[in-house]
């Protein structure tokens, strides 16, 4: 039997799939308005190399679209998942922070990849992948220029407002400024700001290291710099940061079927 992870988030749904303990497959898709249809797809896709088979999942679930589907699985919290996901990946690792489509997450790990404490933040999109997304419109450069500008800049605009709609005022107000103000300066305000909301987070916790990203945002090399340069230390991305939440699932998935589930 397969061990499968399933990470249905509000803007991307991704899978893992695991034999003998070891990541066999991957696949990430847009979730689209139907969080059920995409999944199931995915699940297909996994059985076409050997179909008639007969050959069955064990399949865990997490992310914000995980109760929304009547796949035959077991459902675990997105804090459990990126636990076991990031300790899987990177042992080392005692906090991890998750900044996914819309929602923020961090949580602190023991020496075993269990849960000791977590933070979440979903009420706003302020500090979200959505709200970057929505910055990068207003400034007109894409998130790939906006990461590669922040990297080297050092100085920055402040922006102050905790609220999305009103971060955003404050951007347009700096993009159509007399005389203009550097996009690079507001790009690193922009992250700044960010990132003032997850250290609000892991300051609540109590900062540990290993830290650890995770999550679709974890690919942008220019917010990690500014994070870092916040923390005073390097923190640890995996190569695919995305699937660290499926990853996890699939690890759950596979010590039910050595319990015999």
């Amino acid at each position: 039997m397969k061990a499968v992870g399933l990470d249905i988030g509000s803007l991307t749904t991704k899978i893992v799939v695991m034999d003998d303990g070891i990541i066999s497959y991957t696949s990430l898709a847009a979730t689209g308005e139907d969080p059920e249809s995409v999944p199931r797809e995915m699940l297909a896709n996994i059985l076409k190399g050997n179909p008639g088979n007969g050959e069955k999942s064990f399949i865990v679930t997490t992310g914000v679209g995980s109760k929304s589907v009547s796949i035959d699985a077991q459902q675990k919290s997105i804090n459990t998942c990126l636990a076991r996901g990031i300790n899987y990946l990177l042992p080392a690792a005692r906090m991890v922070i998750d900044m996914g489509a819309e929602s923020t997450t961090v949580v602190k790990l023991n020496d075993r990849g269990r849960v000791k404490d977590s933070a979440n933040q979903d009420k706003c999109a302020s500090g979200t992948g959505l709200f970057l997304q929505q910055m990068s419109k207003i400034i007109e450069l894409p998130l790939e220029e906006m990461a590669v500008i922040s990297e080297i800049q050092k100085t920055k605009v402040d922006i102050t407002s905790t609220c999305a709609v009103f971060a955003e005022s404050e951007v347009i107000s700096y993009v159509h400024r007399d005389p203009p103000i550097p996009k690079a300066d507001i790009v690193v305000g922009i992250y700044a700001s960010v990132i003032y909301r997850i250290m609000a987070m892991c300051k609540r916790l109590g900062i540990e290291k290993e830290v650890a990203m995770s999550g679709g945002v974890g690919l942008n090399k220019g917010l990690i710099k500014v994070l870092e340069r916040e923390l005073k230390f390097n923190i640890l991305v995996p190569e695919q940061p995305q699937y660290v939440a499926a990853i996890g699932a699939a690890i759950l998935a596979k010590e039910n079927l050595e319990k015999g589930a």
